[in-house]
């Protein structure tokens, strides 16, 4: 497995209540505890959300990732939490027969059509031909593998599942997606 390590430090934790000003820590620490995500930082809560099994998944939580931040939603409450400035996760389903247009990948809700399957994945740069990420994985319970890549970068991701392969192109800039739901294997 060869991967780009991601950069933890610095990240900042911001609370807003939908068009108000930031919250204290302690409000967003409340938040975070009666979600059962106390104790984590940005990068843990993305990962343990995508990786839970979809039965276990919280109906009322909403948890978006974004280029640059993850924003948490429930009851009335919105938490936004800032990612490394060097990463972006970037969510991949591959499919065959059957996908969604999806954006900024929902932790929670998005759901791929190759649930609990072996991949094989490769993400390559555009501007060096350098392979940022070579790695066998099974996708999780959602349909989805999940990837921490360099930002500011384009390239491509190449998939391959029981003989097929997909391709397609990825961008981790500030306009780029975090839920890549167009790579179908064929």
């Amino acid at each position: 497995m060869k991967r780009t390590p991601a950069a933890v430090a610095g990240l900042v934790l911001a609370l807003g209540l939908a068009g108000c000003a930031a919250a204290d820590d302690d409000t967003a620490e409340s938040f975070l505890k009666s979600q059962g995500l106390a104790g984590m930082d940005a990068v843990e809560i993305v990962e343990y959300l995508d990786r839970i099994p979809v039965s276990a998944r919280s109906a009322e939580l909403v948890a978006s990732v974004r280029h640059d931040e993850l924003v948490l939603a429930a009851e009335g409450q919105e938490v936004v939490l800032d990612l490394p400035e060097d990463q972006t996760y970037v969510s991949v389903a591959p499919y065959v027969d059957e996908t969604h247009d999806c954006f900024y990948h929902s932790l929670t809700t998005c759901r791929g059509e190759l649930a609990g399957q072996p991949v094989q994945v490769t993400f390559t740069d555009a501007a060096t031909g350098e392979t940022l990420i070579e790695e066998e994985t099974t996708t999780f319970s959602n349909g989805f593998a999940g990837f921490w890549v360099p930002s500011h970068t384009t390239g491509t991701i190449e998939v391959t599942h029981q003989g097929r392969t997909g391709t397609t192109e990825f961008s981790t800039g500030e306009d780029g997606a975090t839920c890549v739901t167009d790579l179908r294997l064929t």
